[in-house]
């Protein structure tokens, strides 16, 4: 069973940087598209970020400017580089990406457990 595994999420000061990473658990053979939502406590999910499989972008009118996502297709992995950070930004960072495990084989939609951001002085 494939999982997504977040990591890269913690404590941090205002203006302060972090970068989330989104990897599977077992070997696969690509992500396509894919994106990063967090969800604060009280409040809906929300996408933050999206990238395609041909590495097209998206982002939250309240990120843009201060995240970035990409991947490395070699490595099959995901990332949110996360700059200026806000107290508003806290929240839990979720995974989410369409996953082809084989070549030629059909790609699913999976989450991963999420990552706590956490940004107070």
């Amino acid at each position: 069973q494939v999982q997504l595994v977040e990591s890269g999420g913690g404590l941090v000061q205002p203006g302060g940087s972090l970068r989330l990473s989104c990897a599977a658990s077992t070997s696969i053979f690509s992500i396509n598209a894919a994106g990063w939502y967090r969800q604060a406590p009280g409040k809906e999910r929300e996408l933050v970020a999206a990238i395609s499989s041909g590495s097209m972008t998206n982002y939250a009118d309240s990120v843009k400017g201060r995240f970035t996502i990409s991947r490395d297709n070699a490595k099959i992995t995901v990332y949110l580089q996360m700059n200026n950070l806000k107290p508003e930004d806290t929240a839990v960072y979720y995974c989410n990406a369409d996953i082809q495990q084989a070549p030629y084989s059909s790609s699913w939609n999976y989450w991963g457990q999420g990552t706590q951001v956490t940004v107070s002085s």
